[in-house]
């Protein structure tokens, strides 16, 4: 049976800002690298993706623009599609969530559940804002998390610490279109009873067992708390209408912006199958074939996005099959390698900061090869990884243009010199020149497996290691010396150094498609396959890299300088626009804080309690043993608390306020008959006190009392 074919997205991009160096090293680039390697094996692949432009977040931002929503997402729609042809990222096929194709595949994608019976249809109170005449989706609402005391957490979930929220948990809620108080109005909406699909999903995830820990972590998370519905409609002027002929009001409901979008996946594929001209061609790669052959549908995305690609999309697909069972089956995800976070400079990217790298502005000051390859050796694919101007130029210098671009000038050149461009002849090889033949053959399944396994760090580092074999070789060999005294010798040496290079002009496309190209024609190399979309058919594929791909006698045109190097000015001027942004960033940030504390320079004084209300509290003073960040939020401290009389775990959302290090060792205070709460995985079995700044900074209030004493 032929190899199953193979579907590939990337996360869709939401249309409501350009694109930086974060997003692609942690959704764009891996999966471009995979999907080029797959094309030049020959295989059956299809890369899709496209722009999410639904949501309350697109909403917000034309309302306060004062424009229609189209008019943002068709300005960032534009930006983003040229930011990725311009740094090389090949999409079989680009979308966009506003398409009347993917309005109705999603439409009857709705439909088909619902008649099915898997939605619970509610009728429940909602917060409506009266002034706006507006029902108000959960990022339509911010107030105070309830779980760290965060003041500005949205009604989904609070940015401070990770906590999933509902509007209805947020203290003093606010509607972020008005700045007025919500009330309370009833509407329906239709629910997806995960909480039931739970058993079908963990007995699928328990099939993914070569998942990475991060992506099977989360999801263990998820389901050790216990999955609870989820609405999948809204009350939204903007979004794929919910579909007129279903059981209920209809009237100004939207479906659920993670309804719609993984749905946009399949729209974009059909829209690629009709550019094809076979309108049914999506189905090869979305569902199970009539001989059993099933697609392996693979979603790149970063680790913010894992729930919603192997909980709900899965949980939909599943509820689809279960609803037509005498339809097409749908494939379900083979592999989510999800990747962690990309940081800059050693602090955490932010574009409100303006610590960010925008892709289209970077492009202009660099080769788009040069940043592929910066972005793909610092690829966060286990942990949080960090980008900096000094590490980038680093490797471009020492390893793009000293080892490779130097390698690759050197054969060149070496031949033009000596034998006028033409390739010599391999005759009576040495021991050394029969290693690195063997050697070279053993490349593109080193290279590919790590490609295969999704570790694309690997590959890179295993494409840059030819380059140093070919390197080593040449020195080695000295064929300076041995072209006087051994000419036999010194053409062999040229000869293997060349099938390096050409080799390596196969291997590298992945990473470096448009330095591959340029190589190939300094090379005068034809017929390799391209790692383009629809570059199929030419005879030389991956595999033949592991052999000579260059003949005796074969001309080669003129060499040229593959890479150059990067100035220190280049990146003086980086790193200088950088900080003039966060300057600037701040500056804004503190005149609008200062406008703030001249009207307010304190928090008002909560609502009035009783003195009975205040002796239900249980305030006992406990030591900090230990102080980690919690594994699965970016703002949880997670701490062990000496309570004198037991040992406690808490967590608290204020990684970013103090450094775990500075907490252990304190005498601090704990509200010790909290309930428990489990947040991301982890339960919190109660809660430290924290006084909080006018600046929003969180200190922790200490005590001298030794651990377990009562606090009055």
């Amino acid at each position: 049976m032929a190899d199953a074919p193979i579907l590939v997205t990337a996360a869709l991009p939401y249309a409501n800002g350009p694109l930086h160096i974060g997003h692609i090293a942690g959704a764009y680039l891996p999966p471009d690298l995979y999907v080029r390697y797959q094309r030049l094996r020959g295989r059956d692949v299809a890369f899709i993706c496209g722009s999410d432009e639904h949501g309350a977040a697109i909403y917000m931002r034309a309302m306060q623009e004062g424009i229609d929503p189209q008019a943002i997402v068709d300005r960032y729609h534009g930006q983003i599609q040229e930011a990725f042809k311009g740094l090389g990222i090949a999409f079989d096929y680009y979308g966009r969530t506003t398409s009347d194709t993917h309005r109705e595949t999603s439409q009857e994608f709705f439909r088909v559940l619902e008649k099915a019976r898997i939605f619970n249809r509610k009728t429940l109170e909602q917060l409506y804002d009266a002034e706006a005449e507006l029902f108000l989706a959960d990022r339509f609402v911010r107030g105070t998390c309830p779980v760290c005391g965060y003041e500005d957490a949205y009604g989904d979930q609070c940015e401070n610490c990770g906590s999933s929220l509902s509007p209805s948990e947020l203290i003093n809620p606010k509607s972020a279109v008005s700045g007025t108080e919500p009330e309370s109005r009833e509407t329906t909406h239709w629910y997806l009873p995960l909480g039931n699909i739970q058993p079908q999903l963990e007995e699928w995830i328990a099939t993914r067992k070569d998942w990475k820990p991060n992506v099977r972590g989360q999801v263990g998370s998820w389901f050790n708390d216990g999955l609870s519905e989820r609405a999948m409609t809204r009350d939204l002027p903007w979004g794929v209408p919910v579909p007129e002929g279903v059981d209920g009001n209809v009237d100004g409901k939207v479906l659920y912006v993670w309804f719609d979008a993984p749905i946009g996946y399949i729209s974009a594929t059909k829209e690629w199958a009709e550019e094809q001209g076979d309108s049914d061609l999506w189905r090869r790669y979305w569902q199970i074939h009539e001989d059993g052959t099933e697609p392996t549908l693979l979603h790149f995305i970063g680790k913010d996005n894992i729930v919603f690609h192997t909980l709900i999309f899965p949980a939909l697909l599943m509820a689809h099959n279960e609803a037509d069972e005498s339809a097409p089956q749908w494939t379900l995800p083979a592999n989510v390698p999800a990747n962690e976070f990309l940081n800059l400079e050693g602090r955490k990217l932010s574009t409100s900061r303006g610590w960010a790298v925008w892709v289209h502005e970077a492009l202009e000051a660099f080769p788009a090869d040069v940043l592929r390859y910066g972005l793909a050796a610092t690829l966060p694919e286990t942990k949080d990884a960090d980008f900096s101007w000094g590490e980038f130029q680093a490797r471009v210098n020492g390893e793009l243009a000293d080892v490779l671009g130097n390698f690759v000038n050197r054969a060149l050149s070496f031949t033009w010199q000596f034998y006028e461009g033409i390739v010599p002849l391999l005759d009576e090889p040495n021991e050394e020149d029969q290693r690195v033949l063997e050697a070279l053959e053993e490349f593109p399944d080193r290279i590919g497996n790590a490609y295969e396994q999704f570790r694309m760090r690997e590959a890179v580092q295993e494409t840059m290691a030819l380059a140093r074999l070919g390197n080593k070789y040449f020195n080695d060999s000295e064929p300076w010396r041995t072209r006087e005294v051994n000419p036999q010798a010194c053409e062999n040496t040229i000869h293997i150094a060349l099938q390096i290079t050409a080799s390596l002009a196969v291997l590298m496309e992945p990473i470096l498609p448009h330095s591959a190209l340029l190589l190939r024609e300094m090379l005068n190399l034809e017929g390799v396959r391209s790692s383009e979309p629809g570059g199929q058919g030419a005879p030389i594929m991956w595999e033949d890299a592991a052999f000579r791909l260059l003949s005796p006698g074969h001309i080669l045109n003129e060499p040229a300088i593959l890479f150059e190097k990067i100035e220190d000015e280049a990146v003086e001027a980086q790193r200088n626009l950088l900080e003039e942004r966060a300057v600037a960033s701040e500056i804004v940030e503190d005149e609008g804080e200062a406008e703030e504390l001249e009207e307010a320079p304190f928090a008002p004084i909560a609502d009035t309690i009783t003195f009975d209300d205040f002796t239900k509290l249980d305030f006992r003073a406990g030591k900090v043993l230990a102080a980690e960040p919690h594994p699965n939020a970016d703002k949880l401290l997670r701490m062990d608390i000496d309570l004198g009389f037991e040992e406690r775990q808490i967590l608290a959302g204020v990684l970013g306020h103090v450094e775990p290090e500075d907490l252990v060792g304190k005498n601090v205070i704990v509200v010790a008959n909290l309930a428990p709460r489990t947040i991301r995985g982890l339960e919190s079995q109660g809660m430290l006190l924290f006084a909080e700044d006018r600046e929003g900074k969180f200190i922790p209030v200490l005590t001298e009392g030794e651990p377990g004493s009562t606090v009055k």
